[in-house]
Order: structure tokens, then sequence, then C-alpha cells
């Protein structure tokens, strides 16, 4: 795929807004999903189902959950960078957590998501 078609795909999936069904088209089945260590529920989850299964860790922690894309950078012709901040929000409380997320596609499939993260101040935000 293109560079453009790779940020397109990736961007697809930020607009997905947790979709299921969207997030099943977009996400290969061995997909690694790479979540910084101290993050809150940092570690490595595989495929979609390991996109929810993070997700259904992380929701009941907070009020909500929005993630705001600033920039999209491709990298050659399998990586998308994505560099933005996530928006928590808990007992009416709003905090900014700055984000880059390094995206593998192949075969038009995302293959990898590798998050770097502010953790002590998403820790914070989540168990404040």
């Amino acid at each position: 795929m293109s560079a453009t078609a790779n940020t397109e795909l990736v961007r697809r999936m930020y607009e997905a807004n947790g979709d299921a069904d969207v997030i099943n088209e977009l996400v290969s089945p061995d997909l690694a999903w790479d979540v910084t260590p101290g993050f809150p529920h940092g570690g490595v989850y595989h495929g979609s189902e390991g996109v929810f299964e993070y997700f259904g860790k992380l929701m009941p922690q907070v009020d909500s959950w929005e993630t705001e894309v600033e920039e999209y950078h491709p990298s050659g012709e399998d990586r998308v960078f994505v560099v933005g901040h996530y928006h928590p929000t808990k007992n009416g409380k709003s905090t900014a957590v700055r984000f880059i997320h390094e995206w593998t596609v192949r075969d038009g499939k995302l293959t990898r998501m590798y998050q770097a993260a502010d953790s002590a101040v998403a820790q914070q935000a989540v168990n404040g």
C-alpha cells in the first residue's frame, strides 16, 4: 500500500471511536497492540480481541476517554506515526496525556500499534 493509503487506514482506526465492526475490518488477526509499560494496563494485547480486552479494563476506571490526533506522519512503505493527546475524564476532571503511536501496516491491515505515552500523567488521571 502507498503511504497515503496507510495513513487513511490508520485514520479510519481513530475515527472508528471503538466501533467493533470497523476495528475487526482494519485489524490483522495477529495485531500486536503494545501499550507502554507503566501506562494503565500496559502490556501487549493481540488481535481485535486484545484491543477490546484492553479497553474493557481501562474504560470502567474513567468517565470518558477521548483521543485527539494532532498529526499523521507516514514513514516508509509500512509505517505511520501518530502524535496527539488522550483526554481521560474522571470525576469531572479532564487531563491531557501526550502520546505517539507507531503503526505498522501489512497487506492492508493494521499489524502493530506501538505506544509511547506519558505514563505518570495517565496513571494519575486514571487512579488519582
